[in-house]
């Protein structure tokens, strides 16, 4: 997996928890988990463009 997939990733997974402990302390925003989801789409088609 190349450099830039890798922070992708870190990045995805960084946001998760922020976005869970976000919404366990101040309750739910649907336009934080919107985001998070896009930005893990980002990262899943980083990932099959790079084995493609």
């Amino acid at each position: 997996m190349p450099g830039a997939t890798k922070t992708m990733g870190a990045f995805t997974i960084g946001g998760l928890v922020m976005v869970t402990a976000y919404t366990v302390a101040l309750g739910s925003n649907g336009w934080l988990w919107f985001g998070w989801v896009v930005l893990g789409l980002i990262t899943v088609a980083m990932l099959f463009s790079r084995t493609t």
